[in-house]
């Protein structure tokens, strides 16, 4: 379920767009790592569960470095420590490749004039790695990463920077991402919102909200 509906096209005229990039526009899991290290599924997936915890990863994008985040589990699981060490050490083997159909959608909104941003949880050791191999990175009029700020989404001061940094007005502003959470943290603060599922989803939604593409 979103917040766009017939009513908000009526009343509203958009101005901008903003993507979430991961889960979005680009595949990122590490378990495209962890299947080159672990020799069965249960044990790899049972290492992300319980050592290298999407909870641990989320204190990163907010800003923590990865040496402190390192140090901290090796001194707790120093059985795995070689495996700890691989997460940031060959972090860039967890990125998957362009979700295709929607880096085609941003293009679109491009090419038709939209203003278009991002607002992203990843680490600012992290995040120029994926900015400098993906070249639709640098379609967005404005970026705004989690580490860099030390705010992390669904924290309503990280969407605030976004809008007061681009001048933009959340009743204007659509607000694309595939965390639930995330989407209506936005919409209380006023963004029309799409929680993303797929690529021909997000497009179905985005021609309801009234742009033309």
């Amino acid at each position: 379920m979103t917040n766009i509906t017939p009513e908000i096209h009526d009343m509203k005229k958009i101005t901008s767009v903003v993507f979430d990039i991961g889960g979005v526009l680009l595949d990122w899991n590490p378990r495209h790592l962890y299947r080159k290290v672990f020799d069965s599924e249960e044990e790899m997936e049972w290492f992300l569960s319980n050592i290298c915890t999407y909870e641990w990863n989320v204190k990163q994008d907010g800003g923590r470095p990865f040496s402190e985040a390192t140090a901290e589990l090796t001194a707790q699981y120093p059985g795995y420590s070689d495996k700890i060490a691989m997460y940031y050490g060959r972090w860039d083997e967890m990125l998957g490749g362009e979700v295709k159909d929607t880096v085609k959608i941003l293009k679109e909104l491009k090419s038709a004039g939209m203003p278009l941003y991002a607002l992203t949880n990843w680490s600012h050791e992290a995040f120029p790695v994926a900015y400098g191999r993906y070249a639709f990175m640098k379609e967005f009029d404005g970026i705004v990463v989690s580490g860099e700020e030390k705010l992390i989404k669904p924290d309503p001061a990280i969407y605030k920077v976004l809008a007061d940094r681009y001048c933009l007005n959340p009743e204007e502003t659509i607000f694309i991402d595939d965390n639930k959470a995330n989407a209506d943290a936005a919409a209380e603060l006023g963004f029309i919102t799409v929680h993303y599922v797929s690529p021909e989803q997000l497009k179905a939604e985005l021609r309801l909200a009234g742009i033309n593409f």
